[in-house]
């Protein structure tokens, strides 16, 4: 079931009919989230739950560090962790198989998952970072600096473009992404409907 992976959704374009077949996707007491970067009109069938104003980034060369830590490859034997991690930290929608979209890495302290970052979404020739957070107590580590920067340049050295999101107001994950060779790409708006 798609809802199990994540909750996002697309029509083929802005028409009424493509529209309408999105909108008949929405499971019951469920949420579709869509990313926009023009206007679309969306059916009666879909009630606005929240609206965000977000900036995508792309970063075709990741900048070089000198940070060394333990990153390990995070498998289906890690998933509970990597949910417990994901509901408590929030960094964006992360449902019980979203680990299965893409490669997945952390960082362990005492055999615990203390931080991680992955992969979701998979346009052409981009794949995107998600996924990234750390536990409260391993904070101002540099642990998300450096799986995001171990899963970036995975993807550069696979000959594809890293992209990810980030709500525009938060200007403190903006300025860690450009510190790791992230610009702006373009502004684009996250509509979540139910």
């Amino acid at each position: 079931m798609a809802e199990h992976f994540g909750p996002f959704g697309a029509a083929a374009d802005g028409s009424t009919e493509n529209l309408n077949a999105l909108a008949a996707l929405l499971p019951p007491k469920g949420e579709i989230w869509l990313v926009e970067s023009d206007p679309v009109d969306l059916p009666p069938k879909f009630a606005i739950i929240r609206e965000a104003l977000c900036v995508q980034m792309v970063a075709p060369e990741i900048t070089p560090s000198s940070s060394h830590f333990e990153i390990s490859p995070l498998t289906q034997a890690d998933a509970p962790e990597m949910q417990t991690l994901a509901k408590l930290t929030e960094p964006g929608p992360f449902h019980a198989r979203t680990n299965e979209l893409g490669r997945f890495v952390g960082i362990k302290i005492d055999g615990k998952l203390a931080a991680m970052a992955g992969e979701r979404l998979r346009p052409p020739g981009h794949v995107e970072v998600s996924g990234v957070c750390t536990y409260p107590e391993f904070r101002g580590r540099g642990y998300a600096a450096a799986l995001m920067r171990h899963v970036a340049q995975r993807i550069v050295d696979d000959g594809e473009i890293p992209f990810l999101h980030a709500y525009a107001s938060n200007t403190g994950a903006i300025a860690l992404y450009e510190s790791l060779g992230f610009r702006t790409h373009r502004m684009i708006k996250t509509i979540v409907v139910g």
